[in-house]
C-alpha cells in the first residue's frame, strides 16, 4: 500500500484499520515462528545438520 503525508508530516497508510496502539505478545509470535521453524527443517532436510552442529559445540565446551 502506498504511504501517504498527513498534516502533521507522519507517514500513514490510507484506510490503516489499527492506529498502531496494538503491539502482538512475543508468546504469539514465538507460537507461530517456531513450528514454521520446525516444519522448514523436515522438509529440507536441516534436521541432521542441526544434531550435527549441536554435537559439535558441545564437543568445543567440553560436554
Amino acid at each position: 500500500m502506498a504511504m501517504q503525508l498527513n498534516g502533521a508530516g507522519r507517514r500513514q497508510r490510507p484506510n490503516a484499520p489499527h492506529s498502531g496502539a496494538e503491539t502482538r505478545h512475543p508468546a504469539v509470535a514465538l507460537a507461530i515462528a517456531v513450528p514454521c521453524a520446525v516444519l522448514l527443517l523436515v522438509l529440507f532436510g536441516g534436521w541432521e545438520q542441526l544434531a550435527t552442529q549441536t554435537q559439535a559445540v558441545a564437543d568445543l565446551i567440553g560436554r
